[in-house]
């Protein structure tokens, strides 16, 4: 059976299948806001498990308060389950360093949890701006293995890094493992497709030129 594509609920995007593997940059909390509260919207109300995995950047509060002025009822989908909004260094440093299979592994396992109580699959998003760079290349193996998982599962994820704690070579390699790339662009989110991914490779050496003049 052909499964229906998933609302994104984004005006960039509107549809996509299960199994797509985002990024997005950003520069400010209101970036976050811009694409995560619509995403996290859809997902809420076409019966998906939720999981916002917060940063120092935007706490788990501010990142509720911000989600409940667009969603209403949403105290009623947090007491039945259906969203967790929490601090996310915490749940990639449990063992105070970054563990990348345990990490997928957990998501996997959060995924099958949220099938078997009812619901359609698992959205996620969590932000990076905890990562120290002594994790960075442990992390960008994560991002590859994702990119390489994710495609078997119902689940989709959007990976958010802050512009403050990318380099350029930074950019291009986070863009090269995500499926698109979310940026603005003279005051408008634009996608970077990378799926094919020499000519995304080429928009994205580009993107980086005009970030560092």
């Amino acid at each position: 059976m052909v499964e229906q594509p998933r609302k994104l609920g984004l005006d960039i995007i509107s549809e996509v299948p299960w199994g797509k593997h985002f990024c997005q940059f950003y520069s400010s909390r209101d970036d976050l806001a811009d694409i995560l509260v619509p995403y996290f919207k859809a997902g809420l109300e076409n019966n998906e498990y939720c999981i916002w995995a917060t940063s120092d950047f935007l706490p788990a509060d501010h990142a509720k308060a911000l989600l409940a002025k667009a969603v209403t009822g949403l105290e009623d989908y947090i007491k039945r389950g259906q969203i967790e909004i929490l601090d996310g260094g915490q749940r990639y440093t449990k063992s105070g360093t970054f563990d990348a299979p345990n990490v997928l592994q957990g998501w996997v396992e959060r995924e099958e949890q949220a099938i078997r109580n009812g619901f359609d699959g698992l959205r996620l998003t969590g932000d990076t701006f905890w990562l120290e760079k002594q994790d960075w290349s442990a992390f960008s193996d994560y991002e590859k293995e994702i990119d390489r998982v994710i495609g078997r599962h119902r689940m989709l994820a959007i990976c958010t890094y802050s512009l403050e704690r990318c380099s350029g070579t930074d950019i291009v390699d986070v863009a090269h493992n995500h499926q698109s790339a979310f940026i603005k662009r003279d005051g408008e989110w634009t996608v970077l497709e990378s799926a094919g991914r020499r000519r995304a490779e080429e928009e994205q050496e580009s993107l980086v030129h005009e970030l560092e003049l």
